[in-house]
């Protein structure tokens, strides 16, 4: 992140303008809305900006840029429109230590400024570092349609109540709970439909409401998906934002708790190799712990929590205390990963059925009927096969499936340093051991990998002659 994001409070500080062409009079409209006091110094400028002169909006000034023109100045913006050489201007100001914004020119810049979506005072800012101003645009204009058009009206009035809410509930946490049922309840739908006096009796009531110190703790099974942050589900984010506490496996792909609230605690009860494994009574536990204390606990999993996640516990050992569970499942490792490297499953032509099997029993050991193995129309999934790799191929060619079964080995799916390796049954084991698979890895058996290379790479790309829409099917 080589730009740090901030907000500058710009109000009846004096913010210092070079140019008056048609960027700069962009520029100016932004700068307007903060208060500040604004310098344009130019030798010509749009009738826009003489005209919010001649008003007492801004002063303008005529002439080229002076050095003593950025005395006690808090921001300086410069549009090259030809008028006057940037480089001396510059020159002069890097010397002082202002942020300058160059418009255009990233480069030249201390600072830049973001795309903008304006609710007042709620503010949404874009950045790509001015390596793609389009894109932002286009960010922009999807952000906008997504949030009320009231967004700021619910702002100011939550800022009204925050004294008395704060002065209701003392404790930190009970304060962030009433909010956060607040922002998601019917008080909050009354004022974005512009009912502000029924919201605000509404508002009144809930301030004073004793039940609202009765805290009830719950805890949701989450399943994270594969590995790629873009394949969570809307309800698995939003219920990762309110969570007080998230308990999450080792396993999960990177920037997946980037999504989770920042103030939530985070507790890591995942296995790692050399490092001390917590066993699934000290995770129930602390699950249990957390909901009691009135917390929304996350219990975040990769792929879905009922599939070799052991979810199914931590359900009955929490039910049997009295918790409210919820489960959100998530796109299970199997099928996130056969979809990264076009691997269909099923297939008519090469496969009716699909089986999803473990390399590590209940106690450890490797135990899997042989017929499962043997079938030849049906695909066969192996999670947490890595090590067992070829016991799995001497398994399953004893029992009778073909030596020259085609495989694939897939590392670290979805994400953006996975590992697709392919070879026969036969030679499985040494497949992973020569190519030193590590990462959580999945096995897949069956005619269906062998098919997946028929298909053209990248999918993404359309062919020459075709009009490059999208289709969803």
């Amino acid at each position: 992140m080589r730009y740090f994001p901030l907000f500058a409070d710009l109000e009846a500080r004096r913010v210092v303008v070079i140019g008056g062409g048609v960027e700069a009079a962009r520029k100016i409209r932004l700068l307007r809305k903060t208060g500040a006091r604004i310098l344009v110094v130019a030798p010509r400028a749009e009738t826009e900006i003489v005209e919010a002169a001649a008003s007492g909006a801004l002063e303008l000034v005529n002439r080229p840029f002076d050095p003593e023109d950025l005395d006690g100045a808090a921001l300086l913006v410069v549009s090259d429109d030809g008028s006057q050489p940037v480089d001396p201007i510059l020159a002069a100001s890097r010397a002082t230590g202002i942020p300058i914004n160059v418009i255009d020119s990233p480069a030249s810049s201390t600072v830049i400024v973001p795309g903008i979506v304006d609710r007042d005072p709620i503010l949404v800012a874009i950045g790509s570092g001015g390596a793609a101003p389009v894109l932002v645009r286009r960010l922009r204009e999807k952000i906008e349609s997504l949030l009320p058009s009231r967004l700021g009206a619910l702002a100011r009035f939550a800022g009204r109540f925050r004294s008395a809410v704060s002065a209701s509930i003392s404790e930190g946490e009970g304060r962030r709970l009433f909010w956060e049922n607040f922002f998601d309840g019917p008080i909050a739908d009354r004022v974005l439909a512009g009912d502000d006096t029924g919201a605000s009796e509404a508002m009144l009531r809930a301030i004073n409401d004793d039940r609202r110190a009765e805290r009830i703790g719950s805890v949701a099974l989450i399943g994270a998906g594969p590995g790629d942050p873009d394949l969570l589900t809307v309800k698995a984010l939003r219920m990762m934002q309110d969570a007080d506490v998230v308990v999450h496996d080792a396993l999960l792909g990177e920037g997946i708790l980037d999504c989770v609230r920042r103030d939530a605690d985070r507790i890591d009860v995942g296995k790692r190799k050399g490092k001390h494994s917590v066993k699934q009574d000290e995770i129930n536990e602390i699950l249990l712990e957390h909901a009691r204390a009135g917390r929304r606990v996350v219990r975040l999993k990769g792929g879905d929590p009922f599939v070799f996640g052991r979810g199914g516990e931590e359900l009955a050992y929490l039910r049997r205390h009295g918790i409210a569970v919820e489960i959100v499942p998530g796109v299970t490792a199997a099928l996130g990963a056969a979809a990264s490297c076009a691997i269909p499953l099923t297939d008519r032509r090469h496969a009716s059925s699909v089986t999803f099997i473990t390399g590590h029993g209940k106690d450890g050991a490797l135990d899997i009927e042989p017929a499962l193995l043997a079938e030849g129309r049906n695909t066969i999934v192996v999670y947490m096969g890595v090590s067992v790799a070829g016991g799995i191929a001497e398994r399953a060619i004893a029992a009778g499936r073909a030596a020259s079964t085609p495989v694939a080995v897939i590392e670290r799916a979805t994400q953006p340093d996975q590992r697709v390796l392919r070879g026969t049954l036969a030679g499985l084991g040494s497949l992973v051991e020569e190519q030193a698979v590590r990462g959580p890895a999945l096995l897949v058996i069956g005619e269906v990998t062998a098919a997946a290379n028929a298909f053209p790479f990248p999918l993404s790309r359309p062919a020459p002659d075709l009009v490059p829409e999208r289709l969803a099917v």
